[in-house]
């Protein structure tokens, strides 16, 4: 590898992509990260936008803090500006306590990149084999197989891998001709951790067989990255055609083949921000819930969220239990109350019409349904069981003992945004808002 190489790559990534405001090396102290920091530090050619470090100091070594030290010089002898900051990692098991400082580190960039930062991580053609090999031990599909991404979003910023396509011997090349000094990580020698074990281990064997293993891994990644592009645009059409990620239409899947229900499913739980379906529960969904009759309620759970068929839609919703708020909080006027995983957020806002003013501003008590309510509906005759109303307007069973209902006291003044008592309306009001709650239909 040369820094000719890294540039040219990099310059292919701006000219497709937007272009970065400013490069921000995530500077590790070890080889590969000192490499990427050199080379765009020192070459002309380096693409002319600002350029930082920043380190990241778990905490979990005892020469922690001699290698934030180290990574300051190193950056200031490339002239580059730096700052560190340290994160608290939970001890746990060894591969917990890794992926609790990498959900830290990442945390910690997300709070600092700026709009059109673009974060450099020097992950290499060696990594790429690592995670490849790993993802086959865990029987991953076509997305695992992709391995690491070159460019992805990130926030409101993105993360870029411009030495993917590198082998480990040309980082440890270019490092050699420059002179360049880094700091080595112990654990990296543990093989009781799973990727330690590949890449001592494992991946040896491999390249003393096959010398070209880890390029043709590499290229094997870019071929399934390919292939996972081509199936989103398929699931984005599909979602576009079967409704909204979290309420699927039942008669619409039913014409596609199971892979392709699949596909779709993966994607819609992506797009809902919910954990995918492992492959038992994408099993249960096909043979249970989308054949099930149309007066049946099947439930097919997973960690962090489930899927429920009704009406002729299939529901992906996220996991949550009995709908509740702390005891004493009152929603008024000047703040908005989030009310959990799937529940949403209540807010109080100016309207035409609404909630008396004088009501809302000394705060409304929210609870939820226990049996028996009743109110008169605003512009409505006649008083109404609860019940009643949330059956004739199509509620879905499961979200009725969830919808938020605000008192005055003891006196049901509203059920969320769906109907307002007509004794405490008033011109000039204030209307309740309740957004980014599950699908009540």
């Amino acid at each position: 590898m040369t820094a000719a190489e890294l540039l040219a790559r990099l310059h292919e990534l701006v000219a497709v992509h937007p272009a970065p405001q400013r490069l921000v090396v995530a500077l590790s102290g070890g080889r590969d990260s000192t490499v990427l920091l050199h080379a765009l530090a020192t070459s002309a050619a380096a693409p002319r936008v600002p350029l930082a470090a920043v380190h990241v100091n778990h905490g979990l070594q005892p020469a922690a803090a001699a290698w934030e030290q180290r990574c300051a010089a190193t950056a200031a002898t490339f002239g580059v500006p730096f700052e560190s900051h340290r994160v608290s990692v939970a001890r746990g098991s060894r591969d917990g306590r890794e992926a609790a400082a990498r959900t830290a580190r990442y945390a910690l960039f997300r709070q600092l990149l700026a709009p059109g930062d673009w974060l450099l991580t020097a992950h290499h053609a060696g990594d790429q084999a690592e995670t490849l090999l790993m993802n086959l031990m865990r029987g991953s599909g076509v997305a695992g197989l992709a391995g690491i991404g070159e460019w992805q979003p990130f926030g409101h910023a993105h993360r870029v891998r411009p030495l993917l396509a590198c082998p480990p011997g040309g980082i440890a090349a270019y490092a050699r001709s420059h002179g360049l000094d880094w700091v080595e990580d112990p654990s990296n020698a543990d093989r009781a951790f799973d990727r330690n074990y590949l890449r001592h281990e494992v991946v040896p064997r491999l390249l003393a067989r096959w010398p070209a293993a880890v390029e043709s891994m590499a290229r094997s990644a870019v071929l399934a990255g390919e292939a996972r592009t081509l199936l989103e645009v398929l699931a984005d059409s599909d979602l576009a055609a079967a409704g909204e990620p979290a309420r699927l239409s039942l008669a619409v899947l039913a014409n596609w083949s199971a892979a392709r229900q699949r596909n779709l499913l993966r994607h819609a739980c992506r797009v809902a921000g919910l954990p995918p379906p492992p492959s038992r529960q994408l099993e249960q969904i096909a043979s249970h819930v989308l054949p099930a009759r149309d007066d049946a309620s099947p439930l097919v759970s997973w960690a962090g969220a489930c899927a429920r068929r009704y009406r002729g839609h299939l529901y992906l919703l996220p996991a949550s239990g009995a709908a509740t708020v702390a005891p004493g909080v009152l929603l008024t006027p000047a703040a908005e109350l989030p009310l959990g995983a799937g529940q949403g957020v209540l807010s109080l806002e100016r309207d035409t019409q609404g909630i008396d003013p004088a009501l809302a501003a000394a705060g409304l008590r929210i609870a939820y349904r226990q049996g028996g309510e009743a109110l008169k509906p605003a512009g409505r005759a006649g008083t109404h069981k609860l019940k009643k109303l949330l059956q004739e307007d199509g509620v879905v069973p499961w979200m009725r003992a969830r919808i938020p209902l605000l008192y005055a006291g003891e006196r049901l003044v509203a059920v969320a945004d769906r109907w307002l008592a007509a004794d405490c309306c008033r011109r000039q009001g204030f209307a309740v808002r309740w957004r980014g709650h599950a699908p009540l239909y």
